[in-house]
């Protein structure tokens, strides 16, 4: 009968000739996992404000509504009335506007700021992977010549 080769304790001994410290993966996915949580922090806070600003746009709007609403005395109340509503609104819009644009550029600066950051940790996190692969690389190599 012939010798088989046993494949799975070949890959042992040669994966045991070239040891892999998972540190240095594990140091970038924890990188990784810290910017996505200050991404969804910069998310989330960017929505709570988003809605605080139109859920105050609505209620303003509803305020003004029922004041065209109520019965006038005269029919040119009606038409001042609608102008009042008219002239609020397009302040308000303005106004509100303005204040998603704040909320915008907020977003942009904190996310641009955080992707900096992350790029440098990315990095760093890179070459200090790079530096211990290459040392335990030449470490296994030198050991597998000495034999």
């Amino acid at each position: 009968m012939a010798k088989t080769d046993d494949f799975s304790k070949m890959m042992k001994d040669m994966m045991g000739s070239f040891p892999i410290d998972m540190s240095a993966m594990q140091e970038s996915f924890k990188t990784q996992a810290s910017l996505a949580e200050k991404m969804s922090k910069v998310a989330i806070e960017a929505a709570e404000k988003s809605t605080e600003i139109s859920s105050k746009w609505t209620k303003e709007t509803l305020t003004k509504v029922s004041e065209i609403t109520t019965v006038k005395e005269e029919p040119t109340d009606y038409t001042k009335a609608m102008t009042d509503f008219a002239s609020s609104q397009a302040e308000m819009a303005a106004e509100n506007m303005a204040a998603f644009a704040e909320v915008a550029k907020k977003v942009q600066m904190e996310t641009v700021e955080l992707m900096l950051a992350a790029g440098k940790d990315m990095g760093e996190d890179m070459t200090a992977a790079a530096k211990k692969a290459t040392d335990e690389m030449t470490k296994a190599a030198k050991k597998a010549t000495a034999k």
